[in-house]
């Protein structure tokens, strides 16, 4: 899939587990997982949003294009 997801590189630049991020954004640890891993086949505007305003950054911080060759 083209679209990257970065969500544990912002996590490890802001120094935020999974757990507290989970606390935060009032998603289950398995839904962030999921997340994480690429695994996700959607995201919601709100859950993005919320994701965003825990960890101070922009969409494009998290999600990613990337070109199929």
């Amino acid at each position: 899939m083209p679209i990257i997801v970065n969500l544990d590189v912002m996590m490890a630049k802001r120094k935020m587990s999974l757990n507290e991020l989970s606390d935060r954004v009032d998603l289950t640890l398995s839904n962030l997982s999921i997340l994480k891993t690429g695994k996700a086949k959607a995201i919601r505007f709100s859950t993005l949003e919320a994701i965003c305003k825990a960890l101070d950054c922009q969409p494009a911080d998290i999600l990613e294009y990337v070109k199929e060759q």
